[in-house]
């Protein structure tokens, strides 16, 4: 399936409520089956990563139905999986078989992890290190660090373990704490520079003997979960699309409704308003994460330097705000960009390819950072692909709103995997 996006011809208006929150959807599933006891799951996101999740664990023997936007969950306790009757396919999703394979490290059955051509280029080195100091029995079934990986199954706990993590990442960090759980001892986790905190939110809800501080969590294993309700907020990186579209569609002024403003998510937030946007948040009450709606009013736009240890805290929201620097007055630099090219596409190249066929200079600098050349008015419209990229192809969507004519963006259908209803929730702002 292919986009023809024109360039606005009138600001974009109106309000509207974004797709559940993907990371916690998938922790919803994940943690919610390996507890006891049942839960409801309110606002869970059916898109493809998470329903990739939601089958896997259909698949090991838990009972989940869905009832309108949510699910109903029976938690089976830490020991209640059973083994699967064939391979697990997890598609695109990288943090089903990362957090996962923390999961089924614990088990006493055998699994083999599957996922499509881009997640069987993803690397699993980061997950596996850990996970075989702690005992577990994992590999990669065809050589490098890449799925698909199988998980032999053991009789025994594993070990707990105190690891540094080499890179900042909370797929890293929430494989470590949930193959923890299956842990004696208490089992720790260091990262270089925090991470988004989703998975230790909703283990310190569901009871779990767990302690934090900024750079290291620990988890003492063993101790069962407790079923408690989960409402899913909206999901900000979701909303960034529409951050960055209200910011440089002149006059612009729209409205995302109930978005989720964890503090280890608002980095999208923070560099905008350091950018000079014209951002107006609105906190609600929310039980498990804190949620709000935002506002955002058209405002010129200056450069700025992200940098490295800000990364964790917007890494999904790069590609969007590359678009957004490219229409900055000025030189905007982002540090750190190493993660961004062993996401679903890399990132770096696929964003350059893009903005450069619309007539933007973009260059690395050295191997670590990204110069964006800004003060454009307006792109070259061109021909796009998602490189099979959802947060490409709906950044280049954004980019076409401030292009000369209309762009072509093909190969969109990735965008199933967070956001089905990107296309006409633009649309509905347009009209």
């Amino acid at each position: 399936m292919n986009w023809k996006i024109n360039k606005a011809e009138k600001p974009l208006k109106g309000e509207i409520i974004v797709p559940p929150d993907k990371s916690i959807s998938h922790r919803a599933v994940m943690f919610g089956s390996i507890a006891k006891g049942d839960l409801k799951v309110s606002n869970f996101l059916f898109g493809d990563d998470c329903l990739r999740t939601l089958d896997s664990f259909r698949a090991m023997g838990i009972e989940i139905t869905r009832e309108g936007s949510g699910l109903y969950i029976k938690g089976g306790g830490l020991k209640g999986l059973k083994a699967p009757s064939g391979n697990l396919y997890l598609g695109n999703s990288g943090t089903t078989m990362r957090v996962l394979s923390g999961i089924l490290a614990g088990q006493s059955f055998t699994t083999i992890l599957t996922g499509d051509e881009s997640l069987s280029k993803r690397p699993m080195k980061r997950i596996i290190d850990p996970l075989t100091q702690m005992g577990a029995l994992i590999e990669p079934m065809e050589g490098g660090d890449h799925a698909p990986l199988k998980i032999t199954g053991i009789k025994k706990p594993l070990k707990a373990i105190n690891y540094n993590s080499p890179v900042p990442s909370a797929q890293v960090k929430s494989c470590v704490l949930a193959a923890g759980l299956y842990a004696e001892g208490k089992t720790s986790i260091t990262e270089p520079f925090q991470s988004r905190d989703h998975t230790e939110r909703m283990l310190e809800c569901f009871g779990a003997d767990i302690k934090r501080d900024t750079l290291t969590t620990e988890i003492n294993g063993l101790k069962e979960l407790k079923a408690r309700d989960v409402e899913v907020p909206g999901d900000i990186s979701s909303a960034a699309f529409f951050f960055v579209a209200g910011t440089i569609v002149e006059s612009s002024d729209i409205i995302l409704r109930r978005v989720g403003l964890n503090r280890t998510r608002i980095g999208i937030l923070n560099v905008l308003e350091r950018m000079g946007a014209n951002i107006e948040v609105t906190e609600l009450h929310g039980k498990l994460e804190p949620i709000g709606d935002v506002a955002v009013r058209y405002s010129p736009l200056k450069g700025t330097v992200i940098e490295e240890k800000e990364m964790p805290f917007l890494i999904d929201e790069i590609p969007v705000l590359i678009v957004a620097a490219c229409m900055a007055k000025g030189e905007t630099v982002i540090k750190g960009i190493k993660e961004l090219k062993v996401k679903e596409s890399d990132r770096v190249k696929t964003m350059t390819v893009n903005l450069r066929k619309m007539g933007c200079e973009l260059e690395e600098e050295g191997n670590n950072s990204l110069v964006i050349k800004g003060g454009y008015k307006k792109f070259k419209h061109a021909e796009l692909d998602s490189f099979g990229d959802h947060r490409i192809a709906m950044s280049m969507a954004i980019a076409a709103l401030v292009s000369d004519g209309e762009c072509a963006i093909n190969s969109v259908d990735c965008v199933e995997t967070s956001y089905p209803n990107f296309y006409s929730d633009l649309q509905k702002l347009r009209s």
